[in-house]
């Protein structure tokens, strides 16, 4: 059973153009829970063929194409645009047609397709990236639990050993009540739970509860370990029902999205969209006469020593 909603909602905001996919969340997340409130995070022959383990963190790469340009410019992502949500991702970062892709496909003479496939024609030598309004990319993909308000993984949950804590919002699990019947990772659809086969249950992030609530530790560093660990500062935590916080103006100012929001589970952390990058343009370079009387002595002979 979920609690009323929540007054304070804690969660993390994610740079995806600042990331740059160095797992250093993952690994600092994995060795701070593997001792505090979620211990132990098992892993099993992690120098095998087939190594497993409990991870909370885990940051995907994907490659994306250039996307090309008509002669109307491509509008900015919106709710309707689900090319990229409902694979798992954001926004539409992947509406793109590869050239190769597009020459081998036949289309219709008046669809989109066709469009791309006669410019990609044309282009000859022509680079993609010179004609792109947006070049190919490398985008890096942290994953880890949302903290929905309205989760799917604690309403599916038999014994109640996944809940949500009503003065934060954070969704745990109670381990001394889980059975490892795994409802909850296929209710799950962002993929955030890890069942450890080692003890039988089923562990998540828990936004390191035991280190943000901790008095002992400066202010400073109450914060999650893959936040206190990110080189580029790509992580941000806060909260996120406080219009006020920063979490919250950094949302409003970046446009910040809810991964498929189209389920309707309402997820607390955010997701800041990549940028726009500029593509390569054909620059002319106009070579200038150098007029070498009007240089000094000591110019004129080391150009003479350079010209032979």
């Amino acid at each position: 059973m979920l609690p009323p909603p929540t007054p304070k909602k804690l969660g993390l905001v994610i740079d995806l153009d600042t990331c740059v996919g160095c797992h250093a969340c993952a690994v600092s997340c994995k060795e701070w829970n593997a001792g505090g409130f979620a211990a132990p995070l098992p892993d099993e022959k992690p120098y095998g063929e087939k190594p497993t383990g409990v991870w909370f963190n885990r940051v995907h790469s994907y490659e994306l194409a250039a996307v090309l340009v008509d002669d109307a410019p491509i509008s900015a992502p919106s709710e309707s645009d689900t090319s990229m949500r409902d694979a798992g991702h954001l926004g539409d970062f992947d509406r793109s047609v590869g050239l190769d892709a597009a020459r081998a496909q036949p289309a219709q003479a008046d669809s989109p397709d066709a469009t791309v496939a006669k410019r990609g024609s044309a282009c000859g030598s022509m680079s993609i990236a010179a004609e792109a309004a947006q070049p190919a990319m490398t985008l890096h993909f942290p994953r880890s639990c949302l903290h929905c308000e309205e989760p799917a993984c604690v309403t599916v949950c038999p014994t109640g050993a996944s809940y949500k804590r009503a003065e934060d919002g954070i969704v745990l699990v109670d381990e001394s009540k889980c059975i490892g019947c795994k409802l909850c990772s296929w209710a799950c659809p962002y993929g955030a739970r890890e069942y450890s086969s080692v003890e039988g249950v089923m562990k998540k992030c828990t936004l390191c509860i035991d280190r943000i609530y901790n008095e002992n530790l400066p202010e400073a560093e109450r914060q999650p370990a893959c936040v206190q660990a990110c080189p580029t500062r790509a992580r941000h935590f806060g909260d996120l029902a406080d219009p006020e916080s920063k979490v919250s103006k950094l949302v409003a100012e970046r446009g910040g999205v809810d991964l498929m929001a189209s389920l309707g589970y309402k997820p607390t952390n955010k997701y800041l969209p990549p940028r726009p990058r500029r593509g390569a343009t054909t620059a002319t370079v106009t070579e200038e006469a150098l007029d070498t009387k009007a240089l000094p002595p000591v110019l004129r002979w080391l150009d003479r020593v350079l010209s032979r």
